[in-house]
């Protein structure tokens, strides 16, 4: 039985931006997706998260991301926490966090190691395996709620430092570290070159690597974002990196497709590039699912549409392709209002 598990997180605009985003776009395919399954609005869910349930990693409902990171990383077992490097903005009455995308590992390995001096002793060790990723290996995991740093990023953080019983402690060393980076001298020669200042860490994620241990929920995996990489190299599945155009499913076994482009966009700011995105998706994955499904080269397809207002999720069988009585809608008339 050949199926498919596809989440697009942000497909669903805010309703006064997809008025005018999304309200000329024709996406006859992903339209009849959406509107002729059976559907459902559940509560809101990180990717993070969601991905933690999917492939059964036990833990609270904040995503302990950082065991399956750690791991892919090459980071010996124990109890990590993901210290990814960020930009601070003040905005008028909000900070947006901004990713920090052409960190150079020798500048990753420089901080990290005056972070390593100034804390010394403190029972923490940071490490930067990847310039985009950092960590901070603990002697126990602290008792702390963070938030994923993918739904940070592009939107106002005042509000959003972790919380818990451990919450005081880390917001002080969270301020210690953000006067280091202030005042360490890579970041005059950023300035200088006109480059975003790491002048932040995003903490998030404390897991323990020690046990981990997955479930094998599908038999492949398609995206472009590392994450699902990380996912299913600790579950033992293979995973391929996102294309234009969906290739279908190899076997009878079942596939995940997590694609996280509308996120970006939005993440960066650019509606165009979300538009196009979407018009790319449409005609390489929409109508090609759906060709699939109505032909019965595929059994069933679980659509999961995660956002800030709530998850919304689809199920379809080959059946319910030819119910025309239920009506399609346009994207925009399933934004939040």
């Amino acid at each position: 039985m050949k199926s498919v598990h596809l989440v697009i997180p942000d497909l669903f605009l805010p309703g006064d931006i997809a008025a005018g985003m999304s309200s000329d776009l024709r996406l006859p395919c992903l339209e009849r997706l959406l509107g002729r399954g059976c559907s459902a609005d559940l509560a809101p869910v990180a990717l993070e998260t969601l991905l933690c349930r999917i492939f059964g990693l036990q833990g609270s409902e904040i995503a302990p991301v950082a065991a399956v990171s750690a791991q892919f990383d090459g980071l010996v077992a124990g109890c990590w926490l993901r210290a990814d490097p960020v930009h601070l903005r003040l905005q008028r009455d909000r900070v947006l966090m901004l990713a920090n995308p052409d960190i150079s590992a020798d500048e990753a390995g420089a901080i990290c190691a005056s972070l390593n001096q100034h804390f010394a002793g403190q029972g923490m060790e940071f490490f930067a395996p990847h310039p985009q990723r950092w960590y901070v290996r603990l002697e126990g995991l602290p008792d702390i709620q963070t938030r994923p740093v993918s739904q940070l990023l592009g939107g106002d953080v005042r509000g959003s430092l972790p919380e818990g019983a451990d919450a005081p402690r880390w917001h002080q060393l969270l301020n210690e570290m953000q006067m280091l980076l202030y005042a360490h001298p890579l970041n005059d020669v950023r300035s200088a070159r006109s480059m975003l200042e790491i002048n932040s860490l995003c903490l998030w994620g404390a897991a323990d690597s020690s046990n981990l241990l997955l479930k094998q929920p599908y038999d492949a995996a398609i995206s472009d974002d590392v994450l699902v990489e990380m996912f299913a190299a600790a579950a033992g599945i293979p995973c391929s990196r996102w294309t234009e155009q969906w290739q279908g499913v190899e076997g009878e076994g079942a596939q995940l497709l997590v694609w996280t482009g509308l996120r970006t966009a939005l993440q960066n700011g650019d509606l165009a590039a979300w538009r196009n995105a979407l018009l790319t998706f449409e005609a390489g994955y929409a109508k090609p699912l759906w060709d699939a499904l109505r032909s019965g080269k595929i059994s069933d397809l679980r659509i999961d549409i995660p956002g800030r207002e709530g998850l919304r999720r689809v199920e379809l069988s080959r059946r319910d392709t030819w119910k025309i009585w239920r009506k399609n809608s346009r994207l925009e008339k399933y934004s939040p209002a």
